[in-house]
């Protein structure tokens, strides 16, 4: 079949030209036949053949169906079955088949069983579709990989996106969270993979789900909607859309002190880069209400406080005051920190990665009190925690006494913090240090100064001459009126 520029001139040299059929097709070495084809027609022809029957396909093809079958179970993505290898065992079993014929066959088979792709129709506020997708971040000077999260509507186009630490269930219901805040409402339907965050077990067609995401999808009212297994293209507008995500705002590595950073500045990225706001405001309207509290992510786990007052989740070590030692905490775990709550009292930490050991000695003053050898060990930690005067007051107790003694005498205000509390002593270094000392007694000369300027609390005329050994709430309402019914002067009744 001749080119168009050769259609072109050979029409030109005979019909323009009046040059001979011959001298053309000498000319041009293209045979007279074929030059007269083209003066009948203005456009190259493409002549489509008939399949040819193949006899030998045919004989091996029973066998072939035999050795895929006996295989597939066999095999992996990266160790498939190829042509050649089928080929190969034809020829071992003594058929007579070229490797081509083999090629063939198996490329038609494939074409045959290829699925064929519906157009499909996004509708304003009807579905939404998630994923997450590995990427290279720098976070802190360290290059180190994270999860990015990314909501897609499929009628606007509208994305949300969010880096995370780990593709783990808390990071993708925050995610969740995060996104219908975002956008506004909640789409009707959610497209997902089957990940482990969302789905138990798959059985059959349906899928068992866990049960906080359940509780998700109750809470916000939307239908959660699954790929089939291993068809990832059941959800191609995400799946296309994050790698675009990638290759455009994620390309060269992002930078940032924080993994939270970096989230911010990609999402305003991928928002300025949105092109549909016409269409977005138009799918706004269609999506379902926000509730009127946001789901609750963060996950409630009992965890037992050790003796060396320190608790363990999900990997990492933290710190507890030293009198919840041996006890029972409730530790709410969300993804950027841990929550631990005992004895009506709560501690907070942003959350570490697997490992990671943090200790706050503030929790272990009262400890560190009576141990002067351990306040020697972690004085550096427990100076650079508290901060501000202590930090002037150790280097001068360093500079006078030496570390031995500055221990002792460190202990001992330690002491001082954990019986009248941290402010107070705090404020009495302060002022010992602004006079040039830091021993004992001017901290005791001021915290005692401090006593007695505290505010004295005024009692009613009506109970002054009365010493209550034992009452009842009831009892105060009568003595502020006046009414002394019941209870006698110095005791009780």
């Amino acid at each position: 079949m001749l080119r168009m520029d050769q259609v072109h001139v050979v029409r030109h040299k005979i019909l323009v030209e009046g040059q001979s059929i011959r001298s053309v097709s000498r000319q041009m070495s293209i045979s007279r036949n074929t030059i007269r084809k083209y003066l009948k027609v203005s456009e190259p022809v493409r002549v489509v053949r008939q399949k040819k029957p193949s006899p030998v396909a045919e004989m091996i093809a029973p066998r072939v169906e035999e050795i895929l079958a006996e295989w597939r179970g066999r095999t992996t993505a990266k160790q498939r079955i190829t042509a050649t290898r089928v080929h190969r065992q034809l020829v071992e079993e003594g058929y007579e088949v070229g490797v081509t014929t083999v090629r063939n066959y198996l490329r038609e088979k494939r074409r045959r069983q290829a699925e064929v792709f519906i157009p499909l129709v996004h509708r304003a506020g009807e579905e939404a579709q998630v994923d997450f997708f590995d990427v290279t971040v720098e976070e802190g000077g360290q290059m180190r990989k994270a999860w990015k999260f990314v909501m897609r509507l499929m009628y606007s186009g509208r994305d949300f996106v969010r880096l995370y630490d780990r593709a783990d269930q808390l990071s993708f219901l925050d995610a969740h969270v995060r996104a219908f805040a975002y956008l506004g409402g909640v789409p009707r339907r959610v497209v997902y993979d089957n990940l482990g965050a969302a789905v138990k077990k798959i059985v059959g067609s349906e899928r068992e789900l866990t049960d906080r995401f359940v509780a998700l999808a109750s809470h916000y009212l939307f239908e959660p909607c699954f790929a089939r297994p291993g068809e990832g293209h059941d959800k191609g507008g995400v799946e296309a859309r994050g790698k675009g995500i990638r290759l455009a705002h994620l390309t060269p590595i992002p930078r940032g002190e924080t993994l939270s950073e970096i989230s911010e500045v990609l999402l305003r990225e991928v928002e300025t880069a949105f092109a549909g706001e016409q269409r977005f405001a138009e799918e706004r309207r269609h999506l379902r209400g926000l509730p009127e509290h946001p789901f609750e992510v963060r996950k409630v786990e009992l965890v037992r406080v050790s003796r060396r007052s320190v608790v363990r989740v999900e990997g990492a070590t933290y710190s507890v005051p030293s009198h919840w030692s041996s006890l029972r905490a409730t530790a709410y775990v969300g993804v950027e920190d841990v929550k631990f709550v005992c004895c009506g009292q709560s501690e907070t930490y942003p959350k570490e990665r697997k490992g990671v050991e943090k200790i706050r000695y503030r929790h272990y003053l009262s400890e560190l009190a009576k141990k002067p050898r351990a306040v020697r060990q972690v004085a550096p930690e427990l100076i650079r925690e508290m901060g501000g005067p202590y930090e002037r007051m150790w280097e001068m107790l360093l500079a006078r006494y030496g570390a031995k003694e500055a221990s002792r005498v460190l202990a001992r205000i330690l002491g001082a913090v954990a019986d009248h509390g941290e402010e107070p002593v705090t404020e009495a270094l302060e002022a010992a240090l602004s006079r040039g000392r830091c021993d004992l007694l001017s901290l005791t000369e001021h915290l005692e100064d401090r006593k007695q300027r505290a505010p004295v609390v005024e009692v009613s005329e009506h109970l002054k001459d009365y010493a209550v050994e034992s009452a009842k709430a009831a009892d105060y309402d009568l003595l502020l009126l006046g009414n002394a019914a019941g209870l006698t002067k110095g005791g009780e009744a």
